[in-house]
């Protein structure tokens, strides 16, 4: 797995491409742990994933596919999700400043995606009964990015994924995130154009970043 780092401030990005889930995870656990032993700085990975569904802790079998299509289980919180090409996915793997804060890392991640999502004027949102980013009118709430994360001794691990141009019927095969009465959207459905990831993805890299180095350590 190749990847182009560049260095701001004391968070090292990496941006890895079109990668498998599991080799991805294991990389961040090994990051993961030579951050927490002083090895390595604070990283973000930016990427697409090959298709896959991950589930969270909290997932319940009947949000599984009903199919038998395969889910790789997962030690981040939150529930079911599919990942996949047209996603861009960020890891970001912090030591955070106040290592108790998670509920604090978790609003500014979504404060960074609202705010790079306004400069192509569509208008997210955060869901205080909810987590991720949401567009939300007329009572017709959908959900156009995710996170799920972990914490071990203070650093952080796992992240969001923003849907910019995903095949999105991905999605009817499972109660996404667990949600049964708000559908899935993405900037390109928004936009009504085609947009890809590498046209959003340094504007959420800086926005993202601003954000992590308010609360990182």
């Amino acid at each position: 797995m190749s990847a182009t780092p560049s260095q701001t401030h004391y968070i090292e990005v990496s941006h890895l491409g079109l990668v498998d889930y599991l080799p991805t995870w294991e990389l961040q656990r090994n990051i993961q742990s030579d951050v927490i032993e002083g090895r390595k700085p604070n990283h973000l990975l930016l990427l697409e994933h090959n298709s896959v569904y991950t589930a969270g802790r909290r997932t319940e079998d009947h949000e599984r596919p009903l199919d038998g299509t395969p889910v790789v289980d997962t030690d981040r919180g939150g529930k079911i999700t599919w990942h996949g090409p047209g996603q861009l996915i960020g890891y970001p793997i912090i030591k955070l400043r106040n290592r108790n804060d998670v509920v604090g890392f978790v609003r500014e991640i979504e404060n960074s995606l609202i705010a790079a999502l306004s400069e192509f004027g569509i208008n997210g949102e955060r869901y205080c009964e909810r987590s991720g980013v949401w567009l939300r009118d007329n009572g017709n709430d959908r959900k156009i990015a995710a996170i799920g994360i972990r914490v071990a001794k203070g650093v952080t691990i796992h992240g969001f994924s923003l849907n910019v141009n995903p095949d999105l019927t991905h999605f009817d095969r499972i109660l996404p995130c667990g949600f049964s009465d708000a559908g899935v959207t993405s900037i390109a459905q928004e936009l009504k154009r085609d947009i890809q990831v590498s046209e959003i993805l340094p504007i959420v890299e800086r926005y993202v970043l601003k954000g992590l180095e308010e609360i990182a350590s």
